[in-house]
């Protein structure tokens, strides 16, 4: 399984790990990904999904069944 969002897919960023020596070397910035269930009222049941922290800060915010809306315009199935 891709370590991706499964709501907005956001996925792992690539950069540089740089010591105090300033040496770099390739690393890899992964998303907080964390497995949480949601419960969608209009269709009466519960849902499990993937999502970062953002993503979650999202939901809090404005609510699964809006953000489940958007999601489902940008092509994502659930």
């Amino acid at each position: 399984m891709a370590r991706k969002d499964q709501l907005t897919g956001k996925g792992p960023m690539s950069g540089n790990h740089v010591s105090h020596a300033h040496n770099k070397v390739r690393r890899r910035f992964n998303v907080n990904l964390q497995k949480k269930r949601f419960y969608i009222p209009e269709e009466d049941r519960w849902v499990t999904l993937r999502v970062s922290t953002q993503t979650l800060k999202t939901i809090n915010k404005k609510g699964i069944s809006a953000v489940l809306k958007d999601a489902r315009a940008n092509g994502v199935s659930i």
